[in-house]
């Protein structure tokens, strides 16, 4: 199916600690060999392809969730973790940021020579996406990121980033070779970024006379072409609130985490004897995992997995991420030896956290939740970005009611 939308990304500074960057890496490796063990590589494809479960995926990977800096360090992380084992996985990662996307066409020429694909035809591709995006679209944004997403039968995606400084926002296209029939005619499986009214878009299906008179369409009305856009509004806001996200679903998976049954329930489908905060992060991965393209309409909710490199909604819990990681890569490992109990297991876990929500309906208590987070945090190694060596002192634990009945 093809999916499109828009999103505001706030341009955001920074850059990528070493410690969150490797466990980045580490983490979206795992995630992508979940995906393809269960669903192939062309369902990677057509769901990096879909702007709000790539926000999901940087969200549950520790980055800022809300920021453009997402897109730079996902696909940074796929690249180095998923190149090494190409021929493993069927997927290659070609392009990047600046300097790097200008080598995308080496890059592809040489996997096409390594895998006998048509080169030339996968060079045109990633030109043209970038030609289209860059000139076509009469957008303001400039193109500073291109990556193209191979598999060895040739289908491909391509995740690029524009920004406008006199904005302060940046614009993520999503295209994804499935749903590509004619470049000039509406080729996009989605456009993230701020909703600017009037654009100019000679690549718009109702463009054609204009293509072939070479006329401007600079003056229609952009909203019959986005009528079935689906849009996802990045606030300028840095911390996560509760508008931000869905309660219920939140909800869920802390029930699930923290409900004794329910959580002897979801260690005994994981086969692993695994405390409340590791299996709270473990169902959100099992969610970007299996979950349906409706299931991430509130990308924020996933920061809720693993917290944020910028403290919000609070630091990255790096003893969480570390077990949450090990139990992700032995249930890999186990099913590449065909014992697929484990990796299963995050299936059904995901699964689990969806029958809770439609039987129980509990809503997530917010404030505390926040609290809660804050309150463990030294105890999980809590980190970010603003953070020395020197752990923070350890507050009075207290009992906390984390989601209503």
């Amino acid at each position: 199916m093809k999916r499109s939308g828009t999103a505001d990304l706030p341009l955001h500074g920074g850059r990528v600690p070493v410690w969150l960057a490797e466990r980045m890496q580490s983490l979206g490796t795992a995630i992508v060999e979940s995906i393809v063990y269960h669903y192939g590589t062309s369902e990677f494809l057509a769901r990096l392809s879909d702007p709000f479960w790539f926000q999901a995926l940087g969200s549950v990977m520790g980055m800022d969730w809300h920021s453009s800096g997402i897109t730079t360090s996902v696909m940074g992380a796929l690249k180095r973790g998923l190149n090494p084992r190409a021929r493993e996985l069927g997927i290659y990662i070609c392009g990047g940021r600046g300097k790097q996307s200008r080598k995308t066409p080496a890059e592809l020429l040489a996997v096409a020579d390594s895998r006998g694909l048509p080169g030339d035809a996968l060079v045109r591709a990633s030109r043209l996406t970038a030609k289209v995006d860059n000139n076509a679209i009469g957008d303001g944004f400039q193109i500073y990121l291109h990556t193209f997403v191979l598999t060895e039968a040739g289908d491909w995606a391509v995740v690029q980033q524009g920004l406008s400084d006199a904005k302060g926002l940046a614009r993520r296209y999503h295209w994804h070779s499935a749903a590509v029939r004619d470049f000039t005619c509406e080729p996009h499986t989605g456009i993230a970024g701020e909703h600017e009214g009037t654009i100019l878009n000679l690549v718009d299906r109702r463009a054609k006379p204009a293509q072939a008179a070479l006329l401007s369409i600079a003056s229609e009305n952009p909203d019959t072409t986005l009528a079935e856009v689906r849009r996802l509004v990045m606030p300028r806001h840095h911390d996560v609130r509760a508008s931000d996200i869905d309660l219920k679903r939140l909800g869920s998976v802390l029930a699930t985490s923290y409900e004794r049954q329910l959580r002897d329930f979801a260690s005994l489908l994981l086969t692993e004897n695994l405390g409340p905060r590791t299996l709270q992060a473990l169902a959100l991965v099992a969610e970007v995992v299996h979950g349906a393209p409706s299931r991430f309409s509130d990308p924020a909710r996933f920061s809720f997995a693993l917290g944020g490199k910028d403290r919000h909604p609070f630091p990255v819990p790096l003893k969480t991420y570390d077990e949450s990681l090990a139990v992700l890569r032995r249930s890999v490992d186990a099913a590449k030896l065909g014992r697929t109990d484990k990796i299963e297991g995050l299936k059904r876990l995901d699964w689990l956290v969806r029958k809770v929500e439609e039987e129980h309906e509990p809503e997530a208590n917010f404030d505390c939740v926040i609290e809660h987070e804050l309150a463990i945090s030294p105890s999980l190694d809590g980190r970010s970005v603003f953070d020395d060596m020197k752990p923070l002192a350890a507050p009075k634990p207290s009992q906390l009611h984390l989601f209503r009945p």
